[in-house]
C-alpha cells in the first residue's frame, strides 16, 4: 500500500483509456510518471457517426474492465465512467477542464488517430500541461534518459517529466544543451535559469553542442540513451507544425522511446525573456519538497531508530535552551525523558542551556536529574552575549552526541514526536545533515484560538526574504522553527549569529555549504505555546532581516549594513501622545565552534 507520506514531482496526471486503441506506453508513461495512487484513468469510446450511441455498451464494458485492472482492486472504482461519443477529444477536453490535472498524457500515433484528433490540433493549443510518448516507451523501461535543451520555455517541464522517471525507475540523465554558433540572447537568459537547476542537481551529467543541425546532433546523442524528452517547439506559424521540426523529426525516426512536452502557458520572447529561465527553479524546489519532507509518524517505530542508531554507531544530544520556562519546562524534559531515555534509550543526553532565568527553570531541571548550563557561564573568556543563538552555539561545547536535537521548552502540547521525528531523517538517510520541524501554529486571539495564525514573523519577514534572495530555500515551511536538528560535524563547522537570526542563518550557511539536498523538514503536527506580542516580532524581525542582509553580503562580497542604522525606534503611546524609545538590535555572529581551542582540546 502506498504510503500516506509519499509526495511525487506531479500530483494528478490523467491519461485517457481508449477503446481498442494500442496504448500501452501512455499507460506505463503515467504510472512512472505519477507513481501508485496519483494517476486518474479516464475511458472513452469513439463511435462512427454512422452507428448508434447505443451500440456502444459492450465496448464500454470493457473499458470499465480495464479501468479496474488499471486501478489494481476488485470491483469497478467509482471513478470509472466510461465516455461514449462521436466526438472523442471534445470528451478528453471536458474531462481535463473539470479535472484539472497537472498533466495530460497521449501516446503517438495510435491515441491520436483513436480519439481524432491530431499532434499539431493537441499541441497548438493544449488545454493542460501535455506529454506525447512514442509506443517504444512501454516495450524498452528506460535505464538512461537524453533530455536535449535549447532554452526554451517547456525545457523545465521536460526535466521534471525526467525527474519523475528517475525518482520512479532509478534511471540515469543526462541534459543535452545544444545552441548555434552564435546563439540568441533569449536562449541564453532562459538556458541559465535550468543552468542554475542543474548546479543544484549534482546527479545529472551534462552535455553541451554547438552547433546549426540540433536535430542531427540529439539523433546521433539518442541512438545511446533508452528515452528521449524534449520541449515542443515554441515558435510556430502558419506555415509550421506545432510539434515543432526537431521533435517531429526525433518522434518519427527515434527507435528509442521519446516524450515531447508542452505548457500550457503561452511562451513569451522580448526583452524580459528572462522569466522563462526564472520559473524554472520551481522544479528544484519542487523535487527537494517531494523527496526531503516528511511526517513524524513515519518514525514512530522507535526500536527501529534505536537499531539505525546502533548499526551506525552514533550518539545523540538534546539541548534544550530556556529563558524562564518554569511552567513548561518541567513536563518537555519528563515527557521527553520517559519515552526515549528510560523506555527506548534513543538518546545518550539531554541538558538544559538556561539563559539566567530568574524564576524556578533551573531547578526544577535540577530535580529531574538534567546537567544545566547557565550560557553566560559557559566559555565566559569569549564573554557573554544575550539571545537564543548565544545558548545554542554553547551548547555545542557543553554536549557529546554526533548528532545534536534542540527544541524550545516552551511548548505547551510536548510529545517525544517533537525529538524523534528531528532523529529519524538524519539516521534514514546519511546525505541529509540538517533537519527542520514544521507544524500548525494556532495563534490565542484574546479569548479566540485561530487554528493556523501562528508563525506571522515566519510569513511576513523570513519567507519573503528567502524567496528573494534564497529561491532554493523556498520550499521551507518554517524556516524560523525553534525545533531541529543536524550532526555535530556540520554544526561545529558554521557561525552562530547569537540573537534571533540564528535559524535563518544556520538554514542559509547549510544551503551554501552542502546544497539543499542536505536539508530536509518534517511534520511535527501541532505546536502550542504562548505566542509573543507585537512588538517582540517586530524586534524578531529586525533582527532576522540584519541575519539575512549579512549572508546576502557575504555571498556578493558588498557590505550594506556599515550604513544602516542597527538601533530601532520602537513606538510607545499612552492614552495622551505616542513617543519614540530607541533599543540596539544588532544581530552579533560568533565563529565556528571548532575555531576554538578549548573546543578543538575536547575532541583530541
Amino acid at each position: 500500500m502506498r504510503s500516506p507520506f509519499t509526495r511525487t514531482l506531479l500530483q494528478k496526471v490523467m491519461v485517457p483509456v481508449v477503446w481498442n486503441c494500442a496504448q500501452d506506453s501512455a499507460l506505463a508513461a503515467a504510472k512512472a510518471i505519477g507513481g501508485e495512487g496519483n494517476v486518474l484513468y479516464r475511458g472513452i469510446v469513439a463511435m462512427s457517426p454512422e452507428l448508434s450511441l447505443s451500440m456502444a455498451a459492450i465496448p464500454a464494458r470493457e473499458v470499465r474492465k480495464q479501468l479496474r485492472q488499471l486501478s489494481g482492486g476488485d470491483h469497478v472504482p467509482r471513478w470509472a465512467k466510461v465516455y461514449v461519443s462521436y466526438q472523442p477529444w471534445l470528451e478528453v477536453l471536458k474531462a481535463v477542464e473539470h479535472e484539472k490535472p497537472d498533466l495530460l498524457i497521449l501516446e503517438w500515433p495510435s491515441q491520436f488517430e483513436a480519439l481524432r484528433t491530431t499532434i499539431d490540433e493537441v499541441l497548438a493549443q493544449p488545454p493542460c500541461n501535455i506529454l506525447v510518448v512514442n509506443s517504444h516507451f512501454a516495450h524498452n523501461p528506460p535505464r538512461k534518459i537524453l533530455v536535449p535543451m535549447r532554452g526554451g520555455p517547456y525545457a523545465e517541464l521536460a526535466l521534471r517529466i525526467a525527474l519523475s522517471l528517475q525518482r520512479t525507475l532509478g534511471s540515469e540523465i543526462t541534459t543535452l544543451h545544444t545552441r548555434p554558433p552564435e546563439a540568441k540572447v533569449e536562449y541564453d537568459i532562459a538556458f541559465q535559469g535550468i543552468k542554475n537547476v542543474l548546479r543544484n542537481l549534482p546527479e545529472i551529467k551534462q552535455e553541451e553542442v554547438i552547433t546549426d543541425t540540433p536535430a542531427e546532433v540529439i539523433q546521433q546523442f539518442s541512438q545511446h540513451f533508452d528515452l528521449v524528452v524534449l520541449g515542443a517547439s515554441a515558435r510556430t506559424t502558419a506555415d509550421s507544425i506545432a510539434i515543432g521540426p526537431v521533435a517531429a523529426q526525433i518522434m518519427k525516426d527515434s527507435q528509442q522511446g521519446v516524450m515531447v512536452v508542452k505548457t500550457q502557458r503561452t511562451p513569451f520572447f522580448g526583452p524580459h525573456s528572462e522569466e522563462l529561465g526564472q520559473a524554472a527553479i520551481s522544479i528544484l524546489v519542487d523535487k527537494w519538497f517531494a523527496e526531503n519532507t516528511f511526517h513524524a509518524g513515519e518514525f514512530d517505530d522507535l526500536s527501529y531508530l534505536l537499531r539505525l542508531k546502533q548499526e551506525q554507531g552514533v550518539t545523540i544530544s538534546l539541548a534544550l535552551p530556556a529563558l524562564n520556562e518554569e511552567e513548561t519546562v518541567g513536563h518537555v524534559i519528563s515527557t521527553i525523558k520517559e519515552a526515549l531515555v528510560t523506555k527506548v534509550p534513543l538518546l545518550d543526553e539531554i541538558v538544559l542551556m538556561d539563559s539566567n532565568s530568574s524564576d524556578r527553570t533551573r531547578e526544577i531541571a535540577r530535580e529531574l536529574g538534567i546537567p544545566v548550563y547557565i550560557h553566560q557561564e559557559v566559555l565566559p573568556q569569549y564573554g557573554a552575549r544575550p539571545g537564543k543563538g548565544e545558548a545554542l552555539w554553547k551548547s555545542l561545547y557543553c554536549t557529546r552526541g554526533d548528532l545534536l536535537i534542540w527544541i524550545d521548552t516552551d511548548i505547551v502540547n510536548i510529545h517525544p514526536r517533537f525529538v524523534y521525528g528531528l532523529i529519524g531523517p538524519l539516521l534514514l538517510r546519511p546525505d541529509i545533515c540538517f533537519v527542520k520541524g514544521y507544524y500548525k501554529r494556532p495563534l490565542k486571539v484574546g479569548t479566540k484560538i485561530q487554528a493556523t495564525g501562528g508563525g506571522r514573523v515566519t510569513e511576513l519577514v523570513a519567507r519573503p526574504l528567502l524567496n528573494l534572495f534564497y529561491p532554493e530555500l523556498s520550499g521551507v515551511i518554517q524556516p524560523l522553527s525553534g525545533e531541529y536538528g543536524s550532526r555535530r560535524s556540520v554544526l561545529e563547522r558554521l557561525p552562530f549569529f547569537s540573537g534571533y537570526g540564528v535559524e535563518i542563518g544556520l538554514l542559509i550557511d547549510i544551503f551554501k555549504e552542502f546544497g539543499l539536498s542536505s536539508i530536509a523538514q518534517v511534520d511535527l503536527q501541532e505546536r502550542i505555546h504562548h505566542n509573543q506580542p507585537l512588538e517582540a516580532l517586530s524586534k524578531m524581525s529586525f533582527a532576522i532581516i540584519q541575519a539575512v542582509i549579512r549572508k546576502v553580503e557575504d555571498r556578493f562580497g558588498q557590505n550594506i549594513l556599515e550604513s544602516v542604522n542597527k538601533s530601532m525606534k520602537l513606538i510607545r503611546n499612552d492614552q495622551n501622545h505616542f513617543w519614540l524609545e530607541v533599543e540596539e538590535i544588532a544581530e552579533k555572529e560568533r565563529p565556528p565552534m571548532i575555531s576554538l581551542p578549548e573546543y578543538r582540546q575536547l575532541w583530541q
